[in-house]
């Protein structure tokens, strides 16, 4: 449907939440097509087309609020979605910090932005991108299963409207393809891993072939692992597991934790967090970013910002709520979905990279730890203590040596991000992103 259309059907939606009594009240609609196939071991697995969408009506009444969405469009429907709206509404408590933005909060000038790719991928055309994805995986020496290889392709399409008068639309597109293999026998030891693309255009995506083999590759080299010994070292996380890091960042300077109290970071903004050698940005209008978008979710401006400046935090994320509780001024961090309302959220995120190559940030490690994979969810956002199961390879004498497994890495957030080191190999993948870091002095449990 023409994004004109779908504001039209947002306009009158908010006309009726409006005529049932709403005094405020916001809509957002999101549909969207999507196409995906897994093939294994030689054969389809699974192909599945999708099509469709939701409309949600947020209605404030008073400093009340509710949110309704349904899937059905038509003129009866939202009728009585809005009815049903504000006579939820009148019966739920107070929240004295909700509301729409204040007209001259709201965005004036919008960018456009490179973040939908005009060509539709075939099913068959994804078939023949995963056939060729494991049939690479399956061919690296030592392979002996596969897990499957997955492709998908899918176009969406996000208006949103405000009785203040807001009223934004744009299309967004993404692909996809990956794939997970296993390597090694029952008898002398298996291991699994993967490789994975993700890209706003197909045609920036890595070639299958690439993507099968690498996945085949890092099975295969993982063969053979061993314990270490309980100790204190240098620990190198790949970039694949370094991205996680930044993840942790963002979850403590979410303005809904700070308003909580919640985050290990309440008290630290304006204070150094990292080292003076560590920036962390956010570009919400990146050229084909994966999470780039024009505004937010209030149709508040958003704008590329340093996150982390030179090693001091400079901001929280923030929407209009959190920002009422904190006294703070929004930051145009809102995000949505159909059925609930406006939350704090991050769009593109990388942490710029260092001086060093990844090579040179190992090479005075006596004994050390190359991280690949971290597993389980060990992390504390209230203390900042971090503790998981980490996959990957022993370092000595500066090189990577064996492969490692069964071993528990631990610190405290506050006291790794203070001694984290990044590389130079800075690639962007996905929407939080970071080079190969050093943090030294980690625990790490083994036997």
């Amino acid at each position: 449907m023409p994004t004109d259309n779908l504001l039209d059907i947002l306009t009158d939606l908010i006309k009726l939440a409006k005529k049932s009594g709403a005094e405020q009240a916001d809509a957002i609609v999101a549909d969207g097509r999507s196409v995906s196939v897994t093939y294994r071991m030689g054969k389809l697995e699974h192909l599945e087309r999708s099509e469709g969408g939701d409309i949600g009506l947020r209605v404030l009444v008073g400093k009340r609020q509710a949110i309704v969405a349904s899937a059905d469009r038509s003129k009866k429907a939202l009728a009585e979605l809005a009815e049903r709206a504000v006579a939820m509404a009148r019966t739920v408590p107070e929240d004295p910090f909700i509301g729409l933005a204040a007209p001259d909060q709201i965005a004036k000038s919008l960018p456009v932005l490179d973040i939908c790719d005009s060509v539709e991928i075939s099913a068959d055309t994804l078939i023949k991108r995963v056939q060729a994805c494991e049939a690479a995986a399956l061919a690296v020496k030592g392979v002996t299963n596969s897990e499957g290889a997955s492709a998908s392709w899918g176009r969406s399409q996000v208006a949103i409207a405000n009785s203040a008068g807001f009223q934004r639309a744009y299309e967004s597109s993404g692909s996809s393809i990956s794939a997970s293999v296993i390597a090694g026998t029952a008898k002398k030891g298996m291991e699994t891993d993967y490789d994975y693309s993700s890209a706003v255009y197909a045609s920036d995506l890595r070639d299958p072939e690439d993507i099968g083999h690498s996945a085949g590759a890092r099975a295969v080299r993982k063969l053979g692992a061993r314990k270490v010994k309980s100790q204190k070292v240098p620990v190198i996380f790949d970039p694949r597991a370094s991205r996680g890091l930044v993840s942790h960042l963002l979850a403590a300077i979410n303005g809904s934790a700070i308003a909580r109290g919640t985050s290990f970071l309440k008290d630290a903004m304006g204070t150094e967090v990292f080292g003076p050698w560590v920036t962390i940005i956010e570009d919400p209008h990146r050229h084909r970013g994966v999470r780039s978008k024009p505004c937010d979710a209030e149709g508040l401006p958003n704008r590329r910002r340093q996150l982390v400046d030179n090693g001091i935090l400079t901001t929280w994320l923030l929407d209009l709520r959190t920002s009422r509780q904190l006294k703070l001024q929004p930051t145009g961090h809102a995000a949505r979905g159909a059925s609930s309302p406006p939350s704090p959220s991050a769009t593109n995120v990388y942490m710029a990279g260092g001086v060093h190559t990844p090579t040179a940030l190992m090479a005075d490690i006596t004994e050390g730890l190359y991280v690949t994979d971290l597993i389980g969810q060990g992390v504390n956002t209230l203390t900042g203590d971090y503790s998981r199961g980490a996959i990957g390879f022993w370092i000595k004498n500066g090189e990577i040596t064996y492969p490692v497994n069964e071993v528990t890495i631990a610190g405290n957030l506050k006291s790794m991000f203070k001694h984290m080191t990044p590389a130079t190999d800075l690639e962007f993948l996905f929407g939080v992103d970071a080079p190969t870091v050093r943090i030294d002095g980690m625990s790490l449990a083994g036997k």
